[in-house]
């Protein structure tokens, strides 16, 4: 599980803080605005270095402090500022460039080596050394480390203990050497326990090696000392109000508890502690919390719910690129887990990601290959990847016509699904547009232009107009087989006259006009009368004077937009709704 550690620049240069807090300066002194170089210029190194921080998340400015921090120390040529200048500056490139980062931090060492500094180039070792681990170059960082731990004992006792305690993370977290971790933490604790341990000097340190030692104890099967620890260190981090490590312990215990097959108990601590690792965004802890929430749900029984968090592992893992030893086992349960379900693909795939780390983890330090084989071995892997490849190709040799044929059905009924979703939508539309709005197909306004056009006596229009009117009115549009000639001997008069004045004051021709005239009579009379929309459409027909149920629903299309099933049966609907 992984140690809390906060940032040693603060721990090397402003010890009394554990955190980015520092005295504001005086206002009257230096002012809120971006100061002028010539006002910077009369800065100390200190006030340049509390800008710095106090701008932590404004980039630009903190560079405009460091950048003349750095001038300041060029022209006093004073190493050990250009040290701290080329430190402020590798600390911007944290987490956004690690080759630059480390590119500075060997500027660092340069300048301060062989200086005395209580500081550097102790700092710029270990957060080299952090930098390394990161990139799985144990090797490198321990080389570091002891670096630093070297020049700290003849520096600053203090400091020299806080190296231990990283030396001892990473045997502890990376390397797996439990016992040799156990030692370092023991000589740690036994030096904070002559100090004023609840002290604010103190009192995280300390603390962090109880972390320390409950963890290897942990990781060593010895649940009676973990539980031991994880209470005094969750005594202490009440005492001191330090909530994170109170709740790193609540975490610890809680996987301990699983480890010892107390899984409900486990499960419950886990979940208490999570959302704080979350609000610290402490991501090490909350993979962890996700690695022991899979053991937990994998020993109840709930085997969905263990491989949902190993696979939360793994998404934090190909995010931050960090891993560490403890928790690769989810991988070989992630297999398994695919295997008995028969998913050949997702079983290929996290055999894939798990000799991925395992490659890397082989490439930059050997030894660890003791830790990742306990139930799948490189052979073993590569046995069962290339099986599983084989039996995938067969599988979709096998598949191609029916996954063709699958195919070329999905994008036929699709496209059908999609015709009939946007032709209903399109027929809904037009269907609320006839409830809201009655069609209106009469239009006997007369216009003298169009009287004009006619060539006929306006005498005789009107006359014809009338007779219209009342044919409307009296619905004698009903009647079946009406023609022009029909219709023209009715009004004694000549059909070329009645066909003119339809086209010209009706707007269409003469069949269009009496299906119209009967398409709107048949919609408000289906409205009006249920009984009527339980005929048959041939029914319907002959009732509103046309010949066949396909005349019907063909001049009912053309004037409503819809066919008269689908109208009828949202007439049913929204009035039983």
């Amino acid at each position: 599980m992984n140690q809390f550690k906060y940032f040693i620049i603060l721990l090397f240069t402003v010890p009394a803080f554990a955190t980015y807090q520092f005295d504001k300066i005086n206002t009257d002194t230096i002012s809120n605005e971006k100061p002028q170089k010539k006002d910077l210029k009369k800065l100390s190194y200190d006030d340049l270095h509390d800008l710095y921080f106090n701008n932590v998340g404004n980039p630009k400015k903190q560079m405009v402090y460091t950048n003349m921090y750095m001038a300041k120390a060029q022209s006093e040529n004073n190493n050990i500022r250009k040290a701290k200048a080329n430190y402020q500056i590798a600390l911007l490139y944290y987490k956004t460039n690690t080759k630059k980062a480390i590119m500075y931090l060997d500027s660092v060492i340069k300048y301060s080596q062989n200086t005395g500094d209580r500081s550097f180039p102790v700092a710029a070792y270990c957060e080299k050394a952090d930098f390394l681990k990161k990139q799985f170059k144990f090797k490198e960082a321990m080389a570091n480390y002891n670096e630093a731990e070297k020049i700290a004992l003849k520096t600053n006792i203090d400091y020299y203990y806080k190296v231990r305690e990283y030396i001892g993370i990473t045997k502890s977290e990376d390397l797996g050497e439990y016992n040799e971790a156990l030692d370092i933490y023991k000589e740690c604790y036994n030096y904070y326990k002559n100090k004023d341990f609840r002290s604010l000097k103190y009192a995280q340190d300390y603390q962090s090696i109880i972390f320390g030692l409950a963890d290897c104890f942990k990781s060593l099967q010895n649940t009676d000392s973990t539980t031991y620890y994880n209470k005094l260190g969750y005594r202490e981090s009440e005492i001191t109000q330090n909530e994170e490590y109170k709740y790193l312990f609540v975490l610890n215990e809680g996987a301990n508890q699983v480890i010892g097959k107390n899984y409900k108990t486990g499960l419950d601590s886990i979940k208490k502690a999570l959302p704080k690792m979350i609000k610290y965004d402490n991501i090490g802890n909350v993979l962890a919390a996700y690695f022991y929430l899979g053991k937990g749900y994998d020993g109840v029984g709930k085997k969905t719910i263990a491989a949902e968090n190993f696979i939360k592992v793994d998404s934090i893992y190909k995010s931050k690129k960090e891993i560490s030893t403890e928790f690769i086992d989810g991988y070989p349960y992630l297999i398994s887990y695919y295997k008995n379900l028969g998913d050949k693909e997702n079983q290929l795939e996290w055999i894939m990601t798990y000799m991925t780390i395992d490659s890397t983890l082989q490439k930059n330090y050997k030894e660890l290959n003791k830790l990742i084989h306990k139930e799948y071995d490189t052979p073993h892997l590569l046995s069962e990847k290339e099986d599983l490849i084989i039996s995938l190709n067969d599988d979709k040799v096998k598949t191609y016509w029916g996954l063709g044929i699958l195919f070329l059905t999905t994008i036929g009924v699709g496209t059908f699904g999609i015709y009939q979703y946007h032709l209903k939508k399109k027929y809904r539309s037009r269907f609320e547009k006839i409830i809201k709005e009655k069609i209106t197909i009469n239009s006997n306004e007369i216009k003298e232009k169009e009287i004009e056009s006619t060539g006929i006596a306006e005498e005789l229009v009107n006359a014809i107009l009338e007779k219209l009117n009342s044919f409307e009115n009296k619905k004698e549009y009903l009647e079946p087989n009406i023609t022009v000639q029909v219709l023209s001997t009715a009004f004694d008069t000549n059909s070329k006259y009645v066909s003119k004045i339809v086209n010209v004051y009706k707007g269409k021709t003469f069949i269009q006009y009496i299906n119209d005239l009967r398409i709107e009579y048949a919609i408000s009379q289906l409205q009006e009368n249920k009984i009527l929309r339980k005929y048959t459409i041939h029914a319907l027909g002959l009732e509103f004077g046309f010949n066949s149920a396909e005349s019907f629903s063909s001049a009912f299309y053309k004037k409503a937009g819809l066919k008269p099933t689908y109208f009828i049966k949202e007439l049913d609907c929204s009035i039983n709704n």
